[in-house]
């Protein structure tokens, strides 16, 4: 069959593809790739996967091609297939969870002339879908974020102190994150562009949750999270990524890279606890992270 029917092939299916050379330079790359990452073919096609369009980052937001650990760099050079859980960049700068698959590509004599990465969306989409148009109905989705509003996370917090207590125990923790110096960004780009930087960092706190938990805009530029933890060092771990991820993004505006950071207060759910104490906790803990410096976890 002819070349441009394969392509035509590739460039239909759902996942994301794109090929490589021995030198990592991209020579290809799909629609879906396209559709995926929002860089298209013309943006990709020439440069080098370690130029760090998509950042590729692991779930500890180590940067993967700065620290000698790029999964595919590693099949380049022992021509393993391998699999990965990551998160790209996606060109408008918000975090996007990613399941990868690399396998080299031989020649006749068996050398290995490049490579091909498959990465797919791992954030179930269809399924969040639904819900949100549910929840919509229900006034309980904040219309600037996507995110649950406060009643949704009150409704939420509510249902999951109820589990805690019937199961006698406390299975989930409470982050609150407020963006570092929001005022700033306000004041020196306006409101709209703060709010697109709000919409930045919600996509990616969203996707850094994944199905850890639950995501809720309590107010202005606080964030109510709900994660499931079995133990502090889960919680802390949660907190962390997420906090990462956030310092790792960035909103493109007018050739400009805005970046901002967030603190984090982190309260371990306790049988005692209701509504109002563990909320409580849980702000005053983000308020110690905002006094001793801020971009900081604080667990309690």
């Amino acid at each position: 069959m002819e070349r441009s029917f394969y392509k035509t092939m590739v460039d239909h299916l759902y996942d994301g593809v794109y090929f490589v050379d021995c030198n990592r330079k991209i020579v290809y790359w799909n629609s879906s790739a396209e559709k995926l990452s929002g860089f298209s073919a013309a943006d990709m096609v020439g440069s080098f996967c370690y130029d760090n369009r998509l950042n590729h980052t692991d779930s500890k937001g180590v940067l993967l091609c700065q620290c000698d650990k790029c999964p595919l760099a590693k099949s380049l050079r022992d021509g393993l297939l391998r699999e990965a859980e990551l998160y790209l960049q996606h060109k408008n700068g918000h975090r996007v969870p990613v399941s990868v698959r690399i396998s080299p590509i031989r020649n006749d004599s068996g050398q290995i002339v490049g490579a091909v990465e498959i990465f797919s969306d791992n954030s179930a989409k269809s399924q969040l879908r639904q819900q949100l148009e549910r929840f919509k109905q229900l006034s309980l989705i904040d219309m600037l974020t996507g995110l649950g509003n406060r009643r949704f996370g009150e409704v939420e917090m509510a249902a999951k102190l109820e589990e805690m207590q019937q199961v006698r125990e406390p299975l989930f923790g409470v982050l609150f994150a407020d963006i570092d110096h929001f005022k700033r960004v306000n004041d020196r780009y306006g409101h709209d562009v703060g709010d697109q930087v709000l919409q930045m960092v919600a996509k990616t706190i969203q996707n850094g949750v994944g199905n850890a938990g639950m995501a809720f805009r309590w107010g202005g530029e606080e964030f109510m999270i709900i994660i499931y933890a079995d133990t502090p060092q889960q919680l802390q771990s949660a907190a962390e990524r997420i906090r990462v991820l956030v310092e790792q993004s960035e909103h493109r505006w007018c050739k400009q890279s805005i970046k901002v950071t967030i603190t984090i207060g982190a309260a371990a759910a306790q049988l005692t606890d209701n509504e109002e104490t563990i909320i409580r906790r849980a702000d005053e803990l983000l308020y110690q992270g905002k006094n001793s410096g801020r971009n900081k976890v604080v667990i309690g």
